[in-house]
């Protein structure tokens, strides 16, 4: 089979000391590492991050979790709580240009890691820190994960059916996403770190970065004056129709595709009206404006429904989508996970993981000069102490060899 990924260099020879946990700040560091950063994983020696859900003397039963967020990474076990171990990782941060930590509210501080005593290391880092609610946020010291950052972010209040109670989005965007603003500004930091040598403090947190993800929302609630209201299989904020889910053959659970006319665009309507056999409905009164649309959307909703139910909801979304209107059959994650074409263009590869079955998952989207980043195994636990002590600090076989008999790594 032919190569479809590769191994970037965009990053190479930037050293990152990752002290994350967890999704939101893995995450940022993996997009590092897809671009070719050395990230350097600083575990816990007996159970490392949480994230691999290990417990002492038991095998560990749920690995999936940790090896999609730290494909790509290095791992080293210390123990910080030594002055040994504490000391080791200090001579780890004068050799790095980022430090990331996401760890709760105060640790990193009370392990003697904080920002002040960084910098003092190495004026130069970007010292990177993801926390659930921002400094000076009256929850500042408030614990957050994934749901409590959209909860108190915004997105489970516009998420679900109209009239009825709030529903969390599926995906974990209050961890990934909070992570992928911290990368992209990561970069950007390095980016003039170059010419300047400064290092910078960067923080985010999970709330705030979901108001980012909430502008349409808030440009809604401009043009309104109201706060945003659930409509669930609607989009446009209320002012757009057609625009939703309608239910397809056979009737699955996920037996549905999402249709939209804009209103920027009048084409979309009288094109839907000819993919229907519907040319009569382009001049009804009742649909001939997008208002008008909108007044009518039940009467319309009736319509396509007739239409999309005699068809899968691959045939609508070829359909519709071939006729140049947006459409979009909605897929299940196996589906997608069995989709050859994400294989053969790399978007879904498989990882091979010497203490695992093989596991596929989706890489990096961004494909650079046709290819995507090449996905390689996350790190067993503590696997590149060895290889990062010896080669970031230089220390002999027989220090490390000291090091682990008396228990610091």
């Amino acid at each position: 089979m032919q190569d479809v990924s590769a191994d970037l260099q965009f990053l190479s020879g930037v050293r990152v000391v990752d002290f994350t946990q967890f999704e939101a700040g893995p995450s940022c560091t993996e997009a590092l590492a897809w671009l070719g950063a050395e990230v350097v994983k600083i575990e816990n020696p007996k159970t490392g991050d949480p994230g691999r859900r290990l417990r002492p003397g038991k095998p560990d039963d749920d690995p999936y979790y940790f090896q999609v967020f730290n494909a790509n990474k290095k791992s080293i076990t210390v123990d910080l709580k030594s002055p040994r171990g504490l000391a080791l990782v200090k001579d780890l941060l004068r050799k790095a240009d980022v430090c990331v930590e996401n760890m709760a509210p105060g640790t990193i501080e009370r392990l003697g890691l904080g920002y002040d005593a960084v910098r003092e290391l190495n004026p130069g880092i970007i010292y990177c820190q993801v926390k659930g609610f921002g400094t000076g946020s009256p929850y500042e010291k408030n614990l957050a994960f994934d749901m409590i950052a959209q909860a108190t972010g915004g997105t489970i209040s516009v998420t679900g059916e109209k009239g009825r109670m709030p529903v969390k989005p599926g995906l974990s965007l209050g961890d990934t996403g909070t992570g992928m603003t911290m990368a992209v500004t990561i970069l950007g930091a390095l980016y003039r770190r170059k010419a300047t040598g400064e290092g910078h403090r960067l923080q985010v947190a999970m709330q705030d970065a979901m108001l980012h993800y909430m502008r349409t929302n808030f440009s809604t609630q401009a043009r309104t004056g109201r706060a945003v209201e659930r409509d669930g299989t609607r989009s446009g904020g209320g002012s757009n129709a057609p625009s939703g889910l309608y239910p397809c053959a056979p009737g699955g659970a996920n037996d549905y595709v999402w249709i939209m006319t804009s209103r920027a665009n009048p084409e979309h309507w009288s094109r839907l009206c000819k993919v229907m056999g519907r040319e009569e409905l382009i001049n009804d009164p009742r649909f001939t404006t997008p208002d008008e649309r909108v007044k009518n959307n039940a009467a319309l909703d009736e319509i396509i429904i007739e239409w999309t139910r005699t068809r899968t909801k691959h045939e609508a979304m070829q359909q519709v989508g071939g006729a140049s209107i947006p459409a979009g059959a909605v897929f299940d994650t196996m589906e997608l996970m069995n989709d050859k074409n994400f294989d053969e263009r790399g978007i879904m590869q498989v990882m091979e993981h010497s203490s695992y079955k093989p596991y596929k998952m989706p890489a990096w989207p961004v494909r650079v000069d046709g290819k995507p980043p090449r996905v390689k195994a996350s790190p067993i636990l503590g696997q590149h102490t060895d290889d990062v002590l010896t080669s970031w600090l230089g220390l002999s076989e027989a220090e490390v060899k000291s090091l682990h008999g008396d228990g610091i790594v």
